[in-house]
């Protein structure tokens, strides 16, 4: 039987991030279900976590392994950048006394300034680009 087992689940790509992150929306979807009081509402709840975790396995027992790390890139990409985000914002926040934010007119990345009063000339670390700056 450990035979079968093994050979069943040889080559198959098994659980990632994306993996995870359905697992979580599965069991949020299943509490919403346990309470709503909705019957057209409830239905559509189960469908939807059944949806999900049908997927979900559907990825951990495939034997397609680069498109699901294809998936799985995509998906660290998307919440990369959603983190990236709220950094940013966290950070604009923290440091809005002694420093400030400017984006690099040619590649778009932000940059953070000590925050001194006049025109300053910047150099972006990403591109290398110089431009010019006015802090007030």
């Amino acid at each position: 039987m450990k035979q079968k087992i093994s050979s069943f689940f040889s080559g198959r790509y098994g659980a990632d991030a994306l993996s995870r992150a359905m697992l979580t929306v599965y069991l949020v979807l299943t509490v919403l279900t346990i309470f709503t009081e909705s019957t057209p509402l409830r239905s559509i709840l189960n469908v939807a976590a059944l949806t999900v975790c049908v997927l979900m396995f559907f990825r951990m027992f495939s034997r397609n392994t680069d498109k699901r790390s294809a998936e799985n890139v995509k998906y660290l990409r998307f919440c990369g950048r959603i983190k990236q985000w709220f950094l940013l914002r966290h950070n604009k926040w923290k440091y809005r006394k002694t420093h400030v934010y400017r984006r690099c007119p040619h590649c778009g990345s932000n940059i953070r300034l000590p925050r001194r009063s006049g025109e300053h000339v910047c150099d972006c670390p990403k591109c290398g680009i110089s431009f010019d700056v006015k802090i007030k």
